[in-house]
């Protein structure tokens, strides 16, 4: 096993490497980094339906639905009070875009096109003032929408699966309207308009045309998230500019930076030799999590930073409680590779016990917390599980490498005295093995 750990250690270091340096792997920045838009929206309570606590959630985890399937990284969807929802979107550009997509309410019909009105039907525009719009059934029938590929020419198209009640009316409408076309409708505006190829369809669908990969993305967004419990109202939208997140940003790149300089100075200066050893893992550290908040991707804004710079600190810390024990146990008279030995062993349960109380108090933040304190979280749980393995196990194999070197067998190099020093030389297994009979 310690053979293999270090050639395990340093195909951890190439593939954090490697993610940290491939522009296939992005740095995702938060709202308050990257700029964007930001919206609060007011949900409006009717005569007959109050704003339920039922209905709040309801209507953000559609929103939130909505705009994840624009692409756009990590938006963030809250609830505000009783009754209003805030949208954030980082790097958000087009805001005539996201206001129609999060603003609109969202009937969803099914509308069935008499023959008269084929050419009237257009995608993109309101149904014919003189028609009909007599829906087939409402989008609350539908039990999935996902994109697919039309099976005889591969191009995009649209699977549709119908709940029992939907299936049947579909099926009803189909059985006497073959070839003829319904319209899919959108708060009045046709989403789409294909023709009836078959007359059942069992519950089962596919919506095929000249679909772009967008086109198809978008279709299946508002076939799932199209319609809200009730109208909302937009009270506010503004954009974020990325100026002021790229001071902010650079703010606090220089404080982190001053920071890991300064618990790198501290480590040098109490723990010299052993110091040295975890300012380099600190490094290693650093990539590491770097390479984690690229490759999951982890959204980074300024409560993630801070995060990360406060588990640089706890990072160091379980180096500090490994060299104050190997301290103690050179001047309990070990040599010094017994001392390191037991210095890593005897620390490990301090260490664990710190960790873990550390991943319980993120978990429960990342859990019941704001957006915000769930990013600040997130970071902090990546950070406390890549400086358990960074601390136990690349500064172990670091300093049994070290204390194996003839110019690393010095007190001065530990922090005690000469006396309490016992490096691994034949003297000093001498005076063991005289202290031992």
């Amino acid at each position: 096993m310690q053979r293999v750990l270090p050639y395990f250690v340093v195909a951890a270091f190439l593939a954090a490497l490697a993610v940290a340096i491939l522009p296939s792997f992005q740095t995702k920045l938060g709202l308050d980094l990257i700029g964007g838009l930001r919206g609060e929206y007011e949900i409006q309570a009717t005569d007959s339906q109050t704003v339920t606590p039922e209905i709040l959630a309801q209507t953000r985890t559609i929103i939130e639905n909505r705009v994840n399937a624009t692409g756009v990284t990590e938006p963030v969807v809250t609830t505000q009070g009783s009754n209003r929802i805030s949208v954030e979107l980082p790097g958000a550009v087009n805001e005539t875009e996201v206001r129609d997509l999060v603003g609109t309410t969202g009937r969803l019909d099914f509308v069935g096109v008499p023959q008269e009105f084929d050419a009237q039907v257009i995608q993109g525009q309101k149904l014919p003032a003189n028609m009909d719009p007599t829906p087939l059934f409402s989008g609350d029938q539908i039990a999935a929408a996902r994109p697919g590929q039309e099976g005889t020419t591969g191009l995009p198209a649209v699977d549709l699966e119908l709940k029992d009640e939907g299936s049947r009316l579909f099926d009803e409408y189909a059985a006497s309207h073959l070839n003829q076309r319904f319209a899919i409708v959108l708060d009045g505006i046709v989403q789409s308009a294909p023709v009836l190829q078959a007359s059942h369809f069992g519950g089962r669908a596919q919506i095929t045309g000249s679909f772009t990969a967008k086109e198809v993305n978008d279709l299946v967004t508002v076939l799932k998230f199209g319609s809200l419990p009730l109208e909302i109202k937009e009270v506010g939208f503004l954009t974020v500019s990325p100026t002021l997140g790229q001071n902010f940003l650079l703010q606090t790149l220089l404080a982190g930076f001053i920071g890991v300089a300064l618990v790198m100075v501290f480590m040098l200066v109490f723990y010299r030799l052993p110091g040295a050893v975890a300012c380099l893992a600190l490094l290693f550290y650093s990539l590491a999590v770097y390479g984690l908040f690229r490759a999951i991707p982890v959204t980074l804004t300024l409560a993630g930073i801070a995060a990360f710079v406060l588990s640089v600190g706890m990072a160091v810390d379980a180096n500090i409680l490994i060299f104050e024990r190997t301290k103690e146990e050179l001047r309990a008279g070990k040599t010094l590779s017994a001392a390191v030995e037991a210095g890593f062993n005897r620390a490990w349960n301090s260490i664990l016990d710190s960790n873990v109380s550390s991943l319980i108090t993120a978990t429960i933040l990342y859990y019941f917390g704001s957006s915000t304190i769930r990013g600040f979280a997130l970071v902090l749980i990546l950070g406390v599980l890549t400086s358990m393995f960074t601390a136990i196990t690349l500064s172990r194999i670091m300093m049994r490498w070290v204390v194996r070197q003839p110019w690393a067998r010095k007190a001065s190099l530990y922090g005690v005295n000469e006396e309490e020093f016992l490096a691994a030389t034949p003297r000093a297994r001498t005076r063991d093995a005289a202290a031992r009979v």
